[in-house]
């Protein structure tokens, strides 16, 4: 009889304020990996308040896809459930004590992200069969909703994306993020 691995779940702070990353508690075993993907008694302390997600959405994107930089008035749980990315937030909250920060970081099964209100959230697929990456949000989306959108090849982000981009080739980015203002300017 084989003793399962117990990973318990994680939680670690970034140079983003209220930006956090979480490892989920996993129990590994012969027949695979059971992540617990959100646990509301696990959400307690610095998570407390979450789990009233109102929109789930699951995005399947190609290897070199960009999704981003999109920062909604809406807390946002984010994780990939196949494959790999790269994960870009920028803190465009004006007032923040780390506005205009920028954090990047590898997102793989059993990673999740926690995105405060206001927080850039951006990815890259990296995985060769590209990767799903799992959206949690406190509010619904809908058009016109306040928020902000700024272009992930803005290079004064300082944003080193693993895979070279071609901004004119939409299987790579979206014409609406390309064209997107560039952070970088408006803080100049």
């Amino acid at each position: 009889m084989t003793t399962p691995q117990i990973t318990e779940m994680q939680v670690d702070k970034t140079a983003i304020d209220g930006l956090l990353v979480l490892t989920m508690k996993q129990v590994t075993e012969p027949r695979g990996t059971v992540r617990e993907f959100f646990r509301a008694s696990a959400y307690a302390g610095p998570l407390a308040g979450l789990g009233a997600w109102q929109q789930i959405n699951i995005t399947e994107t190609a290897r070199g896809g960009i999704r981003g930089l999109h920062g909604e008035a809406m807390v946002k749980l984010v994780a990939c459930v196949a494959g790999e990315a790269f994960g870009a937030y920028l803190d465009a909250r004006e007032g923040s004590p780390s506005y205009g920060a920028v954090v990047t970081l590898p997102l793989r099964t059993g990673t999740q992200v926690l995105v405060p209100a206001g927080v850039c959230n951006g990815f890259q697929s990296v995985s060769e069969a590209g990767c799903q990456y799992l959206y949690c949000f406190t509010d619904e989306w809908r058009p016109g909703m306040a928020g902000v959108g700024y272009s992930p090849l803005d290079t004064g982000l300082g944003i080193d994306w693993p895979i070279p981009v071609d901004p004119q080739n939409p299987a790579q980015v979206s014409a609406k993020d390309a064209s997107a203002p560039l952070f970088s300017q408006l803080r100049t």
